[in-house]
C-alpha cells in the first residue's frame, strides 16, 4: 500500500498515511492542521524503496510455500518453482519479447507482411500472364 504525504501550509507539519491507490483516487482524503487543509507533499529522495510498497521484493518477506518450504526471496522462490516443475511469469520474458519483436516486424512490413499493394500486384501479374479465366 503506498504512503501519501501531506504538509501543513502554515507550520510545515507532515502527515503520512498508508492509503490504497484506488481509495485515494476515488475519495482523496483531506487532512487538517492549524485549522487549514494540508496539501499533497512529495518527500525528498532520501526515502528508500521500503517506503514504496510497489518497489523491491518486500512481498517475499516471510513467504512460505503451501508445503512449508521457505521462499522468502526471489531466488529461493525461483529455485523452488524450478525444482517442482512449476513456472512463473518471469520464465516467459524472453519468449514474450521475441513475440513482440515478431509482431512489430510483421506490422511494420519488415517480415512477411502481405499488404493490399502486394495483392494488387499479384492479381495484375496473374492477369497479364493469363492465369485468370
Amino acid at each position: 500500500m503506498p504512503k501519501y504525504h501531506f504538509i501543513c501550509q502554515d507550520c510545515g507539519e507532515v502527515t503520512a498515511a498508508d492509503i490504497p491507490m484506488g481509495e485515494y483516487h476515488r475519495n482523496p482524503p483531506t487532512f487538517f492542521h492549524c485549522a487549514k487543509p494540508q496539501i499533497r507533499y512529495f518527500p525528498p529522495t532520501d526515502y528508500t524503496a521500503l517506503d514504496n510498497a510497489l518497489a523491491g521484493d518486500r512481498h517475499y518477506d516471510g513467504l512460505r510455500a503451501s508445503d512449508g518450504t521457505d521462499i522468502s526471496t526471489r531466488s529461493k522462490h525461483q529455485a523452488y518453482m524450478k525444482a517442482k516443475g512449476l513456472t512463473t511469469v518471469d520464465d516467459y520474458k524472453e519468449s514474450w519479447a521475441k513475440a513482440r519483436k515478431d509482431r512489430d516486424d510483421y506490422y511494420t512490413g519488415r517480415k512477411g507482411t502481405i499488404t493490399k499493394a502486394d495483392i494488387r500486384e499479384t492479381i495484375e501479374r496473374f492477369e497479364a500472364e493469363g492465369r485468370f479465366r
